[in-house]
């Protein structure tokens, strides 16, 4: 092994072949696991650390490239700043956001006092539990197809709540950083600070008035010129955010707010995801590679109690408040759980805590611990959150008030009083496309969707709405299914829950326990699949690809009959 390491001293690139190559295979291994990309990659970091195979020499080019990763990191997040979605989301998701970042402080101080912490350890691992991982939420909520939901547009919300906290921290942190490398003033250093804050603002803002969509629009032309232009410009306004006084981090972050208001935002985030991902790999094994096994045994203790209030405690604070404001403990549960972890952001801000001094070297390996648990175990709880509610939901009762106000379709009443005859839930493009055709032949028709827009945009063109999930057997109790002759299904299989290996069992168990004699038509984009629901007693399997291309290649027939119709026609004349 000693001349194996030899080797690798000798040539970087061999090192770096080595950590790619290992950081492959745990990849692999954790995707086979359903773990997330980034407990894999710490656990590639202890594996070549001190601790292990000791193979991380070139620490000066790993570290350059962990910095350029979380610049990016950093000015993708400030891509999501736009002013104008903030005010969108409005007082909930600001309502919940903040009240779940004080809860997690607080109480998390306090806990870390109890646990034996000072109190500079306590407050600045009590402020990393606040911060829930937005990557791994948005890739759950995306691979569930909710992030449309009421409960998946919450979160996203108190995230972006939890980004601007994050800001926030930084400036702090950079601020008192800059005040112990410096031998100025209070007085002086306040004004150097508030000076390069001005600065700063001042350039994002000329920026965004008089650059930010010309030179976008211009780079937009090449997919090529667009990543260098994004890459570049977050280095260098990271840059002068650590001229200026202030982090490379923070100057990132703003290099992002500084697009966030073009039209091109999404296709960076686009382009610069994956680049955004391997970067953060060196980030990663860094942080990884600086834990020293043998001392996260005198932490684990307490990384198991704080780990254990992050996975309950952050859901029922959520809850807590989300009842308060008159919504469901469904919804509150669903929500609440997408915080029961730390995230990448908790290990920059103790990272950046020992670069001042303020900490020692093991407070990252305990939030590194904290880390890897409620990062493992939340993406289970995620992945089957609906199974999770259905176990517990007699319990949950005490989070729901009376009237959930906010969830009475959407504050107003649905009329139940009509005799419908089609019932269509899930308005998407397909399901939209069978409502419009509908709606013009004279049925009395009704819709069912979980998406407050497309509950809006039906309302508004006189279609009767209920606003739901048909996952919820507490609400498919007050749809009106007995005189329904069609109820038409076109959501996809996993928009329906995971409480069996099928949910589409169960809904088929919940409407028939709340009396539906009518005809069930359900979507299918897979052959096998429509042959099992109609053995499981679906009267009508819709298959939207394979409908459509019978219905092209009908047209195309019919077209090539007329065509050759047409030439016998001009061939018969004189």
């Amino acid at each position: 092994m000693s001349e194996f390491n030899e080797l690798l001293r000798a040539n970087p690139f061999y090192e770096f072949t080595v950590l790619l190559s290992i950081a492959a295979v745990a990849a692999f291994i954790g995707q086979w696991l359903k773990q997330p990309i980034i407990v894999a990659f710490i656990a590639v970091g202890i594996l070549v650390g001190p601790s292990g195979l000791d193979t991380v020499h070139s620490d000066d080019s790993i570290a350059l490239l962990a910095q350029l990763g979380i610049a990016i990191l950093l000015f993708l997040v400030g891509l999501k700043l736009d002013v104008k979605l903030i005010r969108k989301l409005g007082f909930v998701a600001l309502a919940t956001g903040l009240g779940q970042v004080i809860f997690t402080s607080v109480v998390g101080f306090f806990l870390c006092l109890a646990l034996g912490f000072d109190a500079i350890t306590s407050l600045y691992v009590s402020i990393a539990l606040t911060f829930s991982s937005t990557i791994i939420i948005v890739k759950m909520l995306s691979d569930k197809r909710e992030v449309d939901s009421l409960h998946g547009r919450i979160a996203l919300g108190f995230l972006i709540v939890q980004d601007v906290v994050v800001v926030i921290a930084l400036v702090v942190l950079s601020a008192i950083g800059v005040g112990q490398a410096s031998d100025s003033s209070l007085t002086q250093l306040f004004s150097q600070i508030i000076l390069g804050a001005i600065v700063m603002l001042m350039i994002v803002f000329l920026f965004i008035r008089y650059i930010a969509n010309v030179i976008t629009k211009a780079a937009a032309r090449s997919s090529e010129l667009m990543l260098v232009f994004a890459v570049g410009l977050a280095c260098l306004f990271a840059t002068l955010g650590h001229l200026l006084g202030f982090s490379k981090e923070l100057g990132g972050l703003l290099a992002g707010v500084a697009l966030a208001s073009t039209p091109y935002r999404e296709s960076i985030v686009t382009k610069l995801s994956s680049l955004r991902d391997f970067l953060l790999l060196f980030f990663f094994i860094a942080l990884g590679s600086q834990i020293d096994l043998s001392a996260l045994g005198e932490h684990l203790f307490a990384a198991i109690v704080l780990s254990v209030f992050v996975l309950i405690g952050n859901p029922i604070i959520v809850m807590i408040i989300m009842g308060i404001l008159g919504y469901r403990r469904r919804t509150g549960f669903l929500a609440g759980l997408t915080v029961a972890q730390i995230s990448e952001f908790s290990l920059i801000f103790v990272a950046m805590g020992i670069a001042i001094g303020h900490l020692h070297n093991s407070a990252i390996g305990l939030v590194t611990l904290v880390g890897l648990i409620t990062i493992a175990l939340s993406v289970y709880m995620i992945a089957n959150s609906h199974r999770l509610y259905d176990l517990l939901s007699p319990w949950l009762r005490v989070f729901e008030r009376e009237n959930t106000f906010r969830e009475s379709n959407t504050g107003e009443e649905t009329e139940t009083n009509t005799d419908f005859e089609v019932l269509v839930c899930g308005a998407g493009r397909y399901g939209s496309k069978i409502i419009d055709q509908l709606s013009n032949t004279g049925y009395a028709l009704g819709v069912v969707d979980f998406n407050p827009e497309k509950y809006e945009y039906w309302r508004q063109r006189e279609i009767p709405c209920f606003y739901g999930d048909l996952s919820d057997d507490e609400f498919i109790s007050t749809l009106p299914l007995k005189q329904l002759k069609w109820l038409v299904v076109t959501l996809p299989r996993d928009g329906l829950g995971s409480r069996f290996e099928d949910p589409r069992k169960r809904l088929l168990l919940a409407l028939q326990l709340h009396g539906f004699k009518g005809k069930l038509a359900m979507a299918s984009e897979q052959e096998q699949d429509a042959n099992s629901l109609s053995q499981m007693g679906v009267d009508l399997v819709l298959s939207p690809f394979s409908h459509a291309a019978n219905e092209a290649v009908r047209l195309l027939l019919h077209d090539e009959t007329n065509k050759d119709n047409r030439t016998q026609v001009k061939e018969a004349k004189p």
